[in-house]
């Protein structure tokens, strides 16, 4: 057992005492990881207990996965046995066993948010009500909140309190449209992702068997990132140990921050409460970052009263102060901020990926992306658009989800008409509200179309059928691979995006063998037991952001909204936007828990920092289309200022250390006024001739001499009239050669 011999005292005791309830406060970079991933093996190794009857439940399939290979390490194949994943995946493996009991198909479909998105578009349309009042993620959301504090649509409508905070909100008919929604899901044979928790819930409270089967089956439960469960989650892992007593939680109070998905702290604050026989170990020496980056953590969450108390300490060296940028506005930061890295890189000869910068709201992203690319550092955005959510790659998946599921209406409305068949969004509706009226699915109406629908589309919505069930043979006897290949050809998607030329067509089409290349890897990967079609679909449907997130280029700046960097490291980290009503945000100051979130969200920021911290606010910052005076965060104030020393190098002025007296905020004051004055004048480095004003560029020709709001004077190089949109290639004094789309460009011709 040579994995204990480098744990310190409280690592090791987290792993060794494997009986009865446990908890372990992980403080960060504390190597939580390393102790859970070893408990497993040492429960294994030590106490002989057969990895099938070990569940370990964590929040992204890339931490399943990175602990999965480390318990390998150790013992072996057997790994492969433990049901190990994230909540979802695991529910929707024990589902597709037991949807009988619920009344779904075993192969029901998971809806992403979108397919979510797009049936309640559908359902208010129906109803005749207002898009605008009952807009789709506002609905979505209440009823998402809903499930996850285990209140069905009949609990929802049969509560009268609900009914009158949607009046009060002016959406009395929520609960209906939550009703139809949960109707129309099952119909379709699909679950959303709430569904998956709520379901589960569902089984396991009305088939006790089926419970007791799993209770008996899991003799130990352990839970990762256990602050951010929510009530549904810690509801299902407290009646599958309870047979046993044998749980684990693992998390840090300090880091609960998704109080928004549904997360709610109260679950490991008052975990102890819940067993009496229960072992706390605190886990409080951090090895990722320097004293200094750890004294400044703890100074700010010493401020929160909601918490679990703890000392996090490091042997590690001193490091740097904390760097503290002040930049006259948000286009000056993002300079700034690319200045200092820059610096760092030439300095210290460090890569562009030991940096990352974050931030409050994507927003934000915009003046640090375009000051990057002023100095030519190669970046990526994290949380952008995910590769499974392109129109191409889901319009291929939705005929994969239709051949395995004849029922999933969202998918059967995606690709009808998909390539073009002269389906349109009235022979869609026609169909949609036969089903409705004859309480049939929509696979039933299109099966016997000529019972509903007459003329030329009767005999196309034929011809469909049979291509679907030509699909649906192929698929049972090929593996996910062979069966994708011969949807993406015979549907036709393929040769369509083969035979359009525009770089756009290109790239769709070079996504869709991407595609076809990730089925390939599911197929090759011998962990994977199951390698059919359906199989597949379920491990792309609960793909989280994280695990989605790729990039052809390593060495690039990590730019990314705070909440996705949870569980990341850097050497280097920008935390930008530090002013109030942006960090901490406008939206959580309505009470203490809120604020305390904001400042955990603040802590999680500092805490992704190795070796170098640097904070930065701005004076002034356009929000909404306005120029807004900026103040301070309160944040600032919270940090002992003997951490923190002002980058002169880097700040627009005579800098001040951060402290909320009345000096202070007249001398913000004072620069916003003086700033504000002649500074954002300018846009970019190219200052704006007095009145200027866009023309009419439908007249533009090569040859014109056109003034860009930041790119300056230029001459037009070249006009593309093809493809999307119009474009105009100009050639600036100042800017070089710029490829500009004249639908959104602003350009003054100058005669």
């Amino acid at each position: 057992m040579q994995y204990l011999d480098g744990l310190n005292e409280p690592q090791r005791e987290g792993v060794v005492n494997t009986e009865g309830p446990a908890m372990i406060i992980a403080g960060a970079g504390s190597g939580k990881t390393r102790v859970l991933t070893y408990r497993i093996a040492h429960l294994v190794n030590a106490h002989k207990v057969d990895p099938f009857n070990i569940l370990a439940l964590t929040f992204t399939n890339k931490a399943a996965l990175e602990m999965r290979h480390r318990i390998e390490n150790v013992i072996g194949a057997e790994a492969r046995n433990l049901w190990m994943g994230t909540f979802h995946s695991v529910f929707a493996r024990i589902l597709r066993a037991e949807a009988g009991f619920l009344g779904y198909p075993a192969n029901f479909t998971i809806y992403d948010t979108d397919d979510s998105k797009s049936l309640i578009k559908t359902i208010v349309k129906e109803q005749e009500l207002d898009e605008k009042v009952y807009k789709a993620n506002v609905v979505l959301n209440r009823i998402s909140g809903a499930k996850n504090r285990m209140i069905s649509w009949q609990a929802y409508i049969n509560n009268p309190e609900y009914f009158a905070e949607d009046e009060a909100n002016m959406k009395p008919k929520m609960g209906k449209l939550y009703r139809i929604y949960s109707e129309r899901c099952k119909r379709a044979g699909a679950m959303d992702f709430d569904d998956l928790l709520f379901n589960t819930n569902i089984l396991f409270k009305n088939h006790i068997d089926v419970l007791n089967k799993y209770q008996h089956r899991f003799n130990y439960v352990l839970v990762d990132e256990f602050q951010d469960t929510n009530i549904s989650q810690y509801i299902i892992t407290r009646k599958l140990a309870a047979v046993h007593q044998n749980i684990c939680v693992v998390g840090d109070d300090a880091q609960s921050i998704y109080a928004f998905r549904g997360a709610d702290i109260r679950n490991i604050l008052n975990f102890e409460k819940d067993y009496s026989d229960i072992k706390i170990i605190k886990m409080e020496q951090n090895y990722r970052s320097t004293q200094n980056i750890v004294n400044v953590a703890n100074s700010v969450i010493a401020r929160n009263r909601a918490q679990i108390h703890k000392q996090v300490w490091t042997t590690n060296q001193s490091g740097e102060l904390i760097s503290l940028l002040k930049a006259s506005s948000d286009h000056e930061e993002g300079r700034l901020v690319a200045s200092s890295i820059f610096e760092e890189k030439m300095q210290n000869k460090i890569q562009n990926s030991d940096f990352a910068v974050l931030y409050r709201t994507n927003s934000q992203s915009r003046a640090i992306e375009e000051a990057l690319r002023r100095v030519n550092i190669k970046y990526k955005i994290v949380g952008g658009l995910s590769f499974y959510q392109r129109r191409e790659i889901k319009d291929l998946l939705a005929y994969m989800r239709f051949t395995i599921n004849h029922n999933d209406e969202e998918s059967f409305k995606r690709i009808v008409n998909l390539p073009k068949r002269g389906i349109g969004p009235g022979t869609i509706n026609k169909i949609l509200v036969a089903a409705e009226e004859h309480t049939i699915s929509i696979w039933e109406v299109i099966e016997n179309i000529h019972q509903f629908i007459h003329g030329k589309v009767s005999a196309t919505l034929s011809g469909f059928v049979t291509l679907i069930k030509r699909f649906e043979l192929e698929v049972n006897h090929k593996d996910a691979f062979d069966a994708a290949t011969l949807i993406a050809k015979q549907s036709g998607i393929l040769k369509e995006l083969y035979e359009d030329k525009t770089i756009e067509g290109l790239s769709r089409y070079e996504n869709v063998q991407e595609l076809l290349n990730a089925v390939k890897e599911f197929v090759d990967n011998t962990d994977n037991k199951d390698v059919n079609l359906g199989a597949f679909l379920q491990e792309v449907s609960l793909l989280t952001g994280v695990d989605t997130d790729k990039s052809d280029d390593n060495n690039v700046v990590t730019l990314m909204t705070i909440h996705m960097a949870k569980g990341l490291e850097f050497k280097n980290i920008y935390i930008v936007g530090l002013e109030e009503d942006l960090f901490p945000s406008q939206m959580m100051l309505s009470s203490r828990a809120d604020l305390e979130e904001e400042r955990r969200l603040f802590y999680v920021a500092i805490t992704r920092a190795k070796e170098k911290l640097t904070l930065s606010y701005a004076l002034t910052r356009y929000r909404f289309g306005r120029l807004k005076n900026c103040e301070p965060s309160r944040f600032l104030d919270e940090i002992e200022p003997k951490y923190i020393q002002v980058d002169t190098k880097f700040s627009f002025s005579e800098p001040v250390i951060p402290n909320r007296t009345k000096s202070f905020i007249n001398s913000v004051r004072r620069d916003v006024q003086k700033k504000s004055a002649n500074t954002f004048k300018k846009t970019g480095d190219y200052t704006v001739s007095p009145g200027f004003e866009p023309s009419d560029t439908s007249a533009l020709e090569i040859g014109m001499k056109v003034e860009h709001p930041k790119f300056g004077y230029g001459k037009v190089l070249d006009i593309d009239e093809n493809g999307a949109g119009r474009k105009a290639k100009v050639k600036f004094d100042n800017f070089g050669e710029k490829t500009l789309l004249l639908s959104f460009a602003k350009l003054r011709i100058h005669e």
